[in-house]
């Protein structure tokens, strides 16, 4: 067993013959994947449901009136939206393989990092995206040192340990497989963004999301996600 792989997924175990799972989500969604994971960490059986986001189902809008996007969870009928909230849930609901520390400051500083990735994703998926889509070096530049800016903090964060939340996996690991989403998107436009001479320590563990095997059965399959990326930053490049 390698030694970051601190949780064994359960079988799969619906609790009783009334209880039903479902998740909303969508194949390419960071977001959903995050509750995929958790999920399958907690040997939870549940039911996914792809979602078209050009045409949300009737289901999705009536689960989800007030944002109207995925991932939503729904537990015997009762919807839960928001990855880090669902990731929350899940933990409370079922209790073995707990994914958020046991004692109090040790969770509070995990919620905190959860929501601080979150944070940084929304601010450096613009920069990458200028990386990406800038035709000019000028601003390909200023997009990679922004992007790297932000990427620089979690790298800190991380130094000197093996998970953001200690030394096994869990809820703020499975917030910080966002960063996968960027490592596929640079390989696609051939732009340096997170480098492991930079980032050694984010380059790692982006390492050990690929090699753990509930990570590997939650990440899209490497070729289609890349096809993905090129017929986005294509569409984008070309709108400018």
């Amino acid at each position: 067993m390698r030694e970051y792989s601190y949780f064994i997924p359960l079988p799969l175990q619906a609790a009783t013959m009334a209880e039903e799972v479902k998740l909303f989500g969508k194949w390419i969604s960071p977001f959903s994947r995050r509750i995929e994971v958790a999920l399958k960490l907690k040997g939870v059986e549940y039911e996914y449901i792809e979602e078209d986001l050009v045409n949300k189902s009737p289901a999705l809008l009536n689960y989800n009136p007030v944002h109207k996007k995925i991932p939503v969870l729904v537990h015997n009928g009762k919807p839960i939206a928001e990855s880090l909230v669902i990731m929350e849930y899940i933990d409370e609901t079922w209790k073995h393989n707990p994914i958020l520390p046991i004692d109090p400051f040790e969770k509070a500083m995990a919620r905190f990092w959860a929501k601080f990735i979150d944070d940084k994703f929304w601010a450096i998926w613009p920069a990458v995206k200028k990386a990406l889509t800038s035709g000019g070096e000028k601003e390909r530049e200023e997009g990679i040192e922004e992007a790297q800016l932000h990427l620089n903090t979690l790298e800190t964060q991380l130094k000197e340990k093996k998970f953001f939340g200690g030394e096994r996996l869990g809820f703020v690991e499975i917030s910080a497989s966002l960063i996968i989403w960027i490592v596929v998107s640079q390989e696609v436009m051939g732009v340096e963004i997170l480098t492991q001479e930079k980032f050694p320590a984010l380059h790692k563990l982006t390492q050990k999301f690929v090699e753990d095997d509930v990570f590997k059965q939650c990440v899209p399959p490497w070729e289609p996600l890349v096809a993905y990326f090129k017929a986005q930053l294509g569409a984008l490049a070309a709108s400018k």
